[in-house]
C-alpha cells in the first residue's frame, strides 16, 4: 500500500470512493458530500495496486474530515495510514493540534490514535458524531 498527499489525478478516484462510502453506503445527501472546502484542503490517498482504497482531507482549520476506506480493505490499517499522513501534513503546516467530527461508531478508532472527545453526541448529515481533538 502507498499513502501520499493526493495530486490532481488522484482526486476523481478519491471523490468516487467518498461517494461510495458516504452517499451510497451511509445515505449522506450528495449535495453535502462535496463542498467548497475540497478546493482549499490537503487530501491524502491510500493506493493498493494503483487503486484508491482510502482517502481523507485536512482543512485549513486543522480539521481532518472525509475519511473513507473501501469496504474490501477495512480493518487492514488503511484508515490509520491515511490519518497518519494527514497528521504529518498538519505538523508540517505548524498546527498544534487537529480536530475531527467522528461518527459515533468510529470514536474507538480515533481514540486508539490519541484523539479525545470534547463534545456530546450531535447530528451531522443525519449521523451521530462527536468532535475529537489530538494535541501534538
Amino acid at each position: 500500500m502507498i499513502v501520499r498527499l493526493a495530486g490532481p489525478t488522484d482526486m476523481e478516484a478519491a471523490y468516487a470512493l467518498r461517494h461510495e462510502v458516504f452517499v451510497i453506503g451511509q445515505a449522506v445527501p450528495e449535495e453535502l458530500e462535496r463542498d467548497e472546502l475540497d478546493a482549499v484542503s490537503d487530501h491524502a490517498v491510500a493506493l493498493l495496486d494503483g487503486v484508491v482504497v482510502g482517502t481523507g482531507r485536512l482543512l485549513p482549520t486543522a480539521t481532518v474530515g472525509r475519511m473513507a476506506v473501501a469496504s474490501s480493505v477495512r480493518g487492514q490499517g488503511v484508515g490509520a495510514a491515511v490519518l497518519a499522513c494527514l497528521e504529518e501534513r498538519a505538523r508540517v503546516r505548524g498546527y498544534p493540534h487537529v480536530e475531527l467530527h467522528a461518527q459515533v461508531h468510529a470514536v474507538g478508532f480515533y481514540d486508539r490514535y490519541g484523539y479525545v472527545p470534547f463534545t456530546d453526541v450531535y447530528l451531522e448529515a443525519g449521523i451521530e458524531h462527536r468532535s475529537m481533538r489530538k494535541v501534538f
